[in-house]
This record gives C-alpha cells, structure tokens and sequence, in this order.
C-alpha cells in the first residue's frame, strides 16, 4: 500500500487495487498499519474531504483533523495518485 503521510498514530494511504475502472480520487485512514477495511474519504477537484465510510472506527475528534490534514494537502496527494495510477478521476 502506497502510504502518502502519517498524523499521529494513524496512516493515510492509497489501496493497491483500486478496481478497474479505478475508483475516483481518496484516501484509506487506519490505525498504525494500512488494512482493507480502513476509513475511506473521497478529494473532490476543489479540494475537499468527504467522509466515505469510517470503517476504522476513527474517533470524531481525530477524523476531523485528519481531514484538515487531508484537505490542506489535497494537492499533493492528487499529484501522488497521478504518480501511482498514471491518472486522476474525481468524485465530483
């Protein structure tokens, strides 16, 4: 799993096998080490975090600065999952 950044304890990364077509533009959260069923958040074109699912249980707390994190670096993720997947869709 590619990993983009840690905050605190929690990893943000892409998952290897994004379907075929590939899914729009997001992030897996998880707890120390990435897993299948992290929390997803979908990057809209403008910047923006949306909370897809939080299947990792993340606190409310800390998903909220997750997400600022995620939104303050929005560019720099897009630009690592051009770098990975050769393209970039967005969710909206």
């Amino acid at each position: 799993m590619p990993r983009i950044f840690n905050i605190d304890s929690y990893v943000v990364y892409f998952w290897s096998n994004e379907g075929k077509p590939k899914e729009p533009l997001h992030v897996h959260i998880a707890e120390i080490t990435p897993k299948a069923n992290g929390t997803k958040v979908w990057i809209t074109r403008s910047g923006k975090a949306l909370l897809c699912n939080n299947q990792s249980r993340i606190p409310a707390r800390d998903l909220r600065k997750i997400i600022r994190v995620i939104e303050a670096n929005s560019f720099l993720i897009a630009q690592k999952w051009y770098d990975y997947f050769g393209e970039v869709q967005y969710y909206c």
